[in-house]
């Protein structure tokens, strides 16, 4: 149990490392994530409610093809 324990936390220390290194090409890439035409912002006189569905359907689709193809091997 131990000895699975700590595997899952190395490949999740992993996971968030790649993560981290994503998001620094989205951003010195100038990739309009979460900044998509279709996007849903509303701004109101307090509030402002913001919901990136585009974005998330995108990386959604994204996530489903690489696990597909981690997955076919």
């Amino acid at each position: 149990m131990g000895i699975q324990l700590g595997r899952l936390l190395i490949l999740l220390g992993l996971f968030l490392v790649a993560a981290g290194v994503v998001v620094l090409i989205v951003n010195r890439l100038n990739l309009p994530l979460g900044r998509l035409p279709g996007d849903v912002v509303y701004r109101g006189k307090n509030t402002t409610v913001y919901f990136p569905w585009v974005t998330c359907l995108l990386l959604s689709l994204l996530g489903t093809v690489l696990l597909w193809l981690f997955n076919r091997r």
